[in-house]
């Protein structure tokens, strides 16, 4: 079976990719995933590339004529995780993590989500967590963000107090360090806010 068989959205996506691109996922799914890092080049176009094979997958995925021939669905399937799992590995895009948490928590698949949950604290950028508390309008994920916000050190945080984007939601996060926390720097950068607030009549 070949992409030309995965139907004509898939295969403009894929005709679309680089050929780096093509050939680390070829690799992927020829061998153990997690070997893929040190032999493969990785940046943010394989990050749109891949985000955008994977949702024309998801997409064919869940069309009923896909879903009755039992071969091609589990081909779809399959490459379909083996991009999932790439990203899963690589990104630090807030974007391409909300697109990865939707996927599991509509196929209900929390060992995933936990491992998710994981890659946020080791991978990504107070800016990107934040990023994707901003754009998901998904509650459990705004909740997944704000989770792991809290176990950063108060002070990473408050380098990001003062850029209007972010201040609510660093404050929140702060405020959750403190209170379910009960994190002491954390309410003195908190005391320390609301004194300047004061000063500047807010």
């Amino acid at each position: 079976m070949t992409i030309k068989d995965f139907g004509a959205r898939v295969e403009s996506v894929w005709e679309g990719l680089r050929p780096m691109t093509k050939k680390m996922l070829v690799g992927a799914m020829q061998t153990n995933i997690n070997s893929l890092k040190p032999k493969f080049s990785y940046d943010l176009q394989s990050d749109w590339e891949l985000s955008s094979l994977l949702s024309v997958l998801e997409e064919q995925i869940n069309t009923a004529e896909i879903k009755k021939d039992t071969e091609k669905y589990t081909e779809i399937k399959h490459l379909a995780d083996t991009v999932a799992k790439v990203l899963e590995n690589q990104t630090e895009s807030a974007e391409v993590f909300i697109l990865l948490a939707e996927r599991a928590l509509k196929r209900k698949d929390y060992k995933k989500i936990d491992t998710l949950t994981d890659t946020l604290s080791s991978r990504f950028s107070v800016g990107e967590i934040c990023e994707i508390i901003r754009q998901t309008e998904n509650s459990a994920i705004r909740a997944l963000g704000f989770e792991t916000l809290a176990t950063f050190p108060t002070q990473k945080l408050v380098q990001m107090i003062d850029d209007p984007i972010y201040e609510e939601i660093v404050r929140n996060a702060i405020e959750q360090q403190a209170f379910e926390y009960e994190n002491e720097e954390a309410k003195q950068v908190l005391e320390q806010l609301e004194f300047i607030d004061e000063i500047n009549g807010e």
